[in-house]
């Protein structure tokens, strides 16, 4: 009888961790510094000391504060590449399913996770999913692409918080610069392939749309990438499409 019942509490033991185990975040994948070391500071909640940005916030925090956003669908959010979405591509893809575009100039991972802190994410903001491309800025500004990754890890961390019923799709850093060698493009790669751990197939939907931007040899022509850092029509052509099945899949229920 003790045997049986050591047997059966073993059993409900070894349920109870399966059960954990498969209730883990789906941010338990991503890229997290080790027990014990601090945060860097791209992984910590900070406004950026900048005229324009500071009237962006502004001016986002007073339209989110009149319109209601209950009924939203689906989020985006970032930077300037996610701000300036070409209109027609964005209205083509995304107006049918009741977006919210909460992407803003200049965003770093560290600022966006102060937005999301200071009234950029209202209580009434449900969406089914969120797409969100962040960390350009970051490495354009020399920080370490695992300090950048620790930073993307600490959104997508926040983001299932704040909306745990909402998938996110999290899109890979696009490529910068003109050619393969540039010295944007290794610590953009060294970025995408630590994020891409945290795509779980179910909660996350790891995308990385920026191969199909290049040629063969990897050059970023300016009929994509105006500047090589932004898109033209034809570049967010390219990452809508390249996006769309992670989409579906997310707010597929």
């Amino acid at each position: 009888m003790v045997r049986a019942l050591r047997i059966a509490r073993g059993s409900l033991i070894l349920a109870c961790l399966l059960l954990l185990a498969g209730g883990l975040p789906a941010w338990a994948n991503c890229p997290a510094p080790p027990a014990g070391q601090p945060l860097p500071r791209e992984a910590r909640p900070e406004p950026i000391d900048w005229v324009p940005w500071r009237g962006a916030v502004d001016t986002l925090t007073a339209r989110l504060r009149a319109t209601d956003v209950s009924r939203t669908r689906l989020v985006f959010i970032g930077d300037s590449i996610t701000q300036f979405w070409e209109e027609h591509i964005f209205r083509n893809f995304y107006a049918h399913r009741a977006p919210l575009n909460l992407g803003i100039g200049g965003d770093v991972t560290q600022s966006l996770l102060w937005r999301l802190e200071n009234g950029h994410w209202p209580a009434q903001l449900k969406p089914e999913a969120i797409v969100l491309l962040i960390g350009t800025n970051n490495i354009g500004s020399g920080a370490q692409p695992q300090a950048v990754a620790y930073g993307i890890t600490r959104i997508v961390e926040r983001l299932q918080q704040l909306a745990p019923q909402a998938r996110i799709v999290l899109v890979g850093i696009l490529p910068r610069g003109i050619y393969a060698n540039d010295r944007m493009r290794r610590p953009i790669a060294e970025v995408n392939r630590l994020i891409a751990a945290c795509g779980d197939g179910r909660r996350v939907f790891y995308s990385e749309p920026g191969q199909l931007m290049l040629d063969g040899q990897g050059v970023l022509y300016d009929w994509i990438a105006p500047d090589w850092i932004h898109l033209s029509l034809t570049g967010y052509a390219i990452l809508s499409t390249a996006i769309e099945g992670h989409l579906r899949l997310a707010l597929q229920r």
